[in-house]
């Protein structure tokens, strides 16, 4: 079976900086499983990935446009430490911040006085990124899969809350959801 939209991949990978320096790797734990075609992983990853099968690997090099994008200087801005309600503020820590975009994850790049300088740009953004990838499985998708844009199961990595196989037992399923928030 070949990988195309609306297929479940699951894969090994191992992704490398320009210096070679490991960034993520399956290697210590589960395949990477996703939703092929739903955006759950970066668009230029993807686009390698159409058309393998079971068995296959790919080694690429993605360019920002194809992964995080480039590094925006207007998404690094100051704000005050009192934004952060109390919490003990430090550098390298990153928060969930709501702005007319939705929710972004922002980064404490440095900190003075009362002003925090934060960074809402990925941390792989302006980054090539060099991947490694061997195609482990490729299903079909069940219909609650595709209606939810995501995997379902113990080791999808989105989604579940990874003890729930989504047909009403186990940790999360309580209410006979599989704990993704779309029941």
């Amino acid at each position: 079976m070949v990988i195309e939209k609306n297929r479940v991949v699951s894969i090994d990978y191992k992704l490398v900086d320009d210096e070679g320096d490991l960034i993520d790797s399956s290697e210590e734990g589960e395949p990477l499983i996703y939703l092929h075609g739903s955006g759950n992983i970066i668009p230029g990853l993807e686009k390698q990935l159409e058309g393998k099968k079971q068995g296959d690997s790919i080694s690429c090099v993605l360019a920002p446009v194809e992964a995080y994008g480039e590094r925006d200087d207007s998404l690094v801005f100051t704000v005050g430490k009192d934004e952060f309600e109390g919490s003990e503020v430090e550098v390298g820590m990153q928060f969930e911040a709501h702005g007319e975009n939705g929710a972004q994850i922002v980064t404490v790049i440095s900190i003075e006085n009362d002003e925090v300088k934060v960074d809402a740009n990925h941390p792989l953004a302006g980054e090539q990124l060099h991947f490694d990838v061997q195609i482990v499985d490729v299903r079909e998708a069940s219909a609650e899969e595709l209606e939810h844009g995501h995997v379902h199961g113990a080791h999808s990595h989105e989604g579940c809350d990874g003890d729930c196989d989504c047909d009403g037992e186990g940790d999360g399923c309580e209410d006979g959801s599989c704990g993704c928030g779309h029941h």
